[in-house]
């Protein structure tokens, strides 16, 4: 079954003097800031639309490893994914790298390795986001 995630903007004013704010509507989670200086400078206690994206990837990443780790007869212990998520401004989005750390019994180096590099290929928003550069740092804890 499908489903539908929804959130809105606000944003009052030019680019880079405006401000908006991004309410989280399916979750209900609240809303959050977002500014012109806290995409491309400092965030100060604001978000940017590469947070989130960040944010989306790190955790459909970890999901998609842990399905597929479980699968393979190895469920992770834990998982820890980090997605920095690079901003130019002039150019836009300019890559995405992944981070992950994971504890996993029975499972070596290389194995962890390879389930990381299919999660990174086909989790859903990898796969989304195949206009954008993406690359993998794994290893055991």
């Amino acid at each position: 079954m499908a489903t539908t995630r929804t959130a809105h903007t606000v944003w009052e004013g030019s680019l880079t003097e405006g401000n908006g704010v991004i309410t989280f509507d399916s979750s209900g989670i609240g809303e959050q800031p977002v500014t012109w200086a806290s995409r491309s400078q400092e965030a100060n206690g604001r978000t940017s639309p590469e947070e989130l994206i960040a944010a989306a990837h790190s955790s459909c990443f970890s999901m998609a490893l842990s399905h597929a780790l479980t699968g393979a007869g190895n469920p992770p212990t834990k998982l820890v994914t980090n997605a920095d998520v690079t901003f130019q401004p002039g150019t836009g989005i300019t890559g995405i790298h992944l981070t992950v750390e994971g504890t996993v019994p029975g499972l070596d180096e290389d194995g962890f390795v390879a389930a990381a590099e299919d999660a990174k290929k086909n989790c859903p928003v990898s796969q989304a986001l195949t206009g954008t550069t993406i690359t993998l740092d794994a290893k055991l804890a």
